[in-house]
């Protein structure tokens, strides 16, 4: 993701109003910050949100540049709004984007929309079964199960998430948290032990700071009080 975003700058220098490079700029941060490879701060946050503005302004035909700035929008600003008005209008063009129907649904899930998260995610899956990044579209299930209580289910799709890609951070502290929802502590805390492994010096003030705008504040809290339950540092 840094050898990608060191070689879009420059493709943005000759070109400013390129949407696609734009775009996939502000996603690469996406990627960053969600597995904790970088640290979200506002600086990062303003350049996402500056990048992905351009890709909605300039990329108004390409529904890929649409989706993937849609969702940068809605994690790094919280205009959830404008975020999902760019992922409609990809759909709009490309009504079998896999990408844009499982970006569509996570926005959704930054709401606490849990049908509608989940009619995209199976949508998502019928257009792309094998898709190198399934276990996003999966972990998507994962939350919005969760979201709504149902806790052995979402735990079902979190174990199917770890299974295809085992560092994907926002899945292994999921596993964490349904685990104290549920009452199994002794395994909560083994299961912190690989989430540590893949966000070293990972706390509740970097879970606070990373979820601020695509978490609800209902269940920022429902986390943390898991989380700090099964013993994560605060910060």
């Amino acid at each position: 993701l840094d050898i990608a975003i060191r070689q879009l700058e420059p493709a943005l220098e000759i070109d400013p109003s390129y949407a696609p490079a734009a775009a996939l700029a502000a996603f690469c941060r996406v990627r960053q910050v969600g597995h904790g490879w970088v640290r979200r701060t506002p600086e990062l946050e303003a350049v996402a949100s500056r990048l992905a503005r351009r890709a909605i302004d300039t990329g108004k035909d390409d529904p890929d540049a649409l989706s993937m700035a849609g969702q940068a929008i809605a994690v790094f600003s919280g205009d959830h709004k404008a975020g999902a008005a760019a992922i409609e209008r990809a759909l709009m063009l490309n009504p079998n984007a896999a990408l844009a129907w499982t970006l569509r649904g996570w926005v959704h899930l930054y709401l606490d929309e849990v049908d509608p998260a989940i009619a995209a995610f199976e949508r998502a899956s019928r257009l792309s079964p094998l898709d190198p990044q399934g276990y996003n579209i999966k972990g998507g299930f994962a939350r919005a199960h969760l979201t709504a209580g149902r806790y052995e289910e979402a735990m079902r799709w979190v174990d199917q998430t770890i299974l295809e890609q085992p560092r994907y951070t926002p899945t292994l502290w999921m596993k964490v948290v349904l685990c104290e929802l549920m009452g199994r502590h002794n395994e909560a805390c083994e299961a912190l032990k690989p989430m540590l492994e893949a966000w070293p010096g990972f706390t509740i003030e970097a879970f606070t700071s990373y979820a601020r705008h695509h978490y609800t504040a209902r269940l920022r809290a429902i986390y943390v009080e898991a989380l700090r339950k099964a013993g994560l540092p605060e910060g």
